[in-house]
């Protein structure tokens, strides 16, 4: 459905990339240029931009995104777009704001879905549900990781700072082959005659 939508370039990078990412949407609308590390291929979120308390906020390391090669792309393409500012995703009103938090939303509804059936932050849901039950092998602790939750317990966040980045740089390829083959359609898969 993202594929097919005719409104703004930046809305379309907008939902591609929330699906790419599944980070929170405010992380996504909030992106800015200098976040993005093409050599490296990494988007880093600076701590005090992180869904924390205010204590992780200030303290905190800063949240890692690996930059698969179709977000790569998306970004290069939108960078003549909006390179020029701050935002990846700069207000169509003014580039001193970044776009509405309610922009991905509409523009999921503007493509037939209600609000029922998917939002900006239901991408998060949907590639953490799809990947528990179609990647196996990817441990709930990668995810949750790549999702930035926080970790359990009491001591969690202060004896666990495992971030399994090896894991995620892989795991977010795979997604993004995974999004770009139901983009396409199935699969042909040849089938021999037996004798």
């Amino acid at each position: 459905a993202i594929e097919g939508y005719s409104g703004q370039p930046m809305t379309k990078a907008a939902l591609q990339l929330s699906a790419l990412f599944f980070q929170r949407p405010g992380n996504i609308r909030q992106m800015q240029w200098e976040w993005v590390d093409f050599e490296r291929a990494m988007l880093t979120i600076p701590s005090e931009d992180m869904k924390r308390r205010k204590l992780h906020k200030l303290n905190g390391r800063p949240h890692l995104v690996p930059l698969a090669k179709q977000a790569i792309a998306i970004l290069k393409d939108l960078h003549p777009l909006t390179g020029h500012g701050q935002y990846v995703f700069p207000s169509l009103r003014t580039g001193e704001r970044p776009m509405s938090e309610n922009t991905v939303n509409a523009a999921l509804r503007r493509l037939g879905f209600t609000s029922d059936e998917m939002t900006a932050h239901g991408f998060r849901a949907t590639a953490r549900t799809v990947m528990v039950g179609h990647f196996p092998g990817i441990s709930p602790d990668v995810l949750e990781a790549q999702l930035a939750h926080g970790k359990s317990g009491p001591l969690g966040a202060a004896y666990d700072r495992a971030d399994f980045m090896a894991q995620r740089v892989q795991m977010m390829a795979q997604w993004a082959d995974y999004l770009d083959r139901l983009r396409d359609g199935a699969q042909v898969v040849p089938l021999h005659k037996t004798a």
